[in-house]
């Protein structure tokens, strides 16, 4: 199950409230081998040598992404955006499958699983930049959709300065924006009522006003019913939101008009929606 910006704020927050203060005693990493040759993971595994021993001072998300910082100048940044499992233990009884393990000096335990592409490495405060994706998501240029500073008047600003199609602008590395990924792009455009191939500039001030508003609705609705229904927080919960556009609607009829729902390849992806609603 992918982890995007509302799934990395609920673990994220969780995290905080559990680890904050915990020293690791020791650490594990198992099944590795692939993710090291394809850069997901840290090559030199000596690095994670900097978390013994040191204390947890907070626990962060920003876009995908979530930054564990340590008291010794060491943070852990995890990015399972495509896929992943960070999960809280209270003791060592059935640990599940992991990538990397953290045992704590109380006898706790964490275990994070990729289960595709993401990331996990640690970097250093002097070096957090060399980071790809802490690099991408905690770029303070950059809006999220759960900043304050993320009204409608600096949102309807960058759209208008963008003639792109949607998908640029809102989803990807150039984007305005952090957090937004396929998926729920196309919840954001179905809300919204809006055609993926439509350009942001070429948008009326009452789209860019939808636009923002199914923005902010999807991603607080995702947060409030702790994340998509396939997510397992970290104390293994199963999120209940259910996205209203996207493979999941494929062959069925759009509940709001009885069109069928089409799927359209865009972006190096598949993108679904209704052609009657979002014209």
């Amino acid at each position: 199950m992918s982890v995007e910006l509302p799934e990395a704020k609920i673990v994220a927050e969780q995290m905080n409230h559990e680890l904050k203060g915990k020293q690791v005693k020791s650490f594990l990493v198992k099944d590795c081998e692939r993710l090291q040759r394809i850069g997901m993971m840290e090559k030199n595994l000596t690095s994670f040598n900097q978390l013994v021993d040191a204390k947890i001072e907070s626990v962060a998300a920003r876009g995908n992404v979530i930054r564990v910082k340590f008291d010794n100048g060491a943070n852990l940044i995890l990015g399972p955006e495509y896929g992943g499992e960070i999960f809280y233990h209270k003791n060592e009884a059935d640990v599940p499958r992991f990538h990397l393990r953290l045992d704590f000096s109380d006898g706790t335990v964490l275990t994070v699983r990729l289960t595709s592409m993401g990331v996990i490495q640690v970097v250093k405060d002097d070096a957090l930049e060399t980071s790809y994706v802490y690099k991408r998501d905690f770029d303070p240029t950059k809006l999220s959709p759960t900043d304050e500073a993320f009204t409608f008047e600096r949102f309807a600003k960058l759209m208008a300065e963008n003639n792109k199609m949607l998908k640029s602008v809102l989803v990807g590395k150039d984007a305005i924006i952090v957090g937004v990924s396929n998926s729920t792009f196309q919840d954001i455009l179905y809300h919204a009522g809006i055609h993926p191939k439509r350009k942001a500039a070429e948008l009326g001030m009452d789209e860019w006003q939808s636009l923002y508003d199914a923005i902010l609705m999807v991603v607080k609705e995702r947060i409030r019913l702790n994340g998509k229904d396939l997510f397992h927080d970290l104390y293994g919960k199963q999120g209940s939101y259910v996205p209203a556009m996207g493979p999941n609607m494929k062959q069925k009829a759009c509940p709001i008009c009885g069109a069928k729902i089409e799927k359209l390849s865009m972006g190096g992806g598949q993108v679904y929606l209704c052609p009657s609603c979002q014209r």
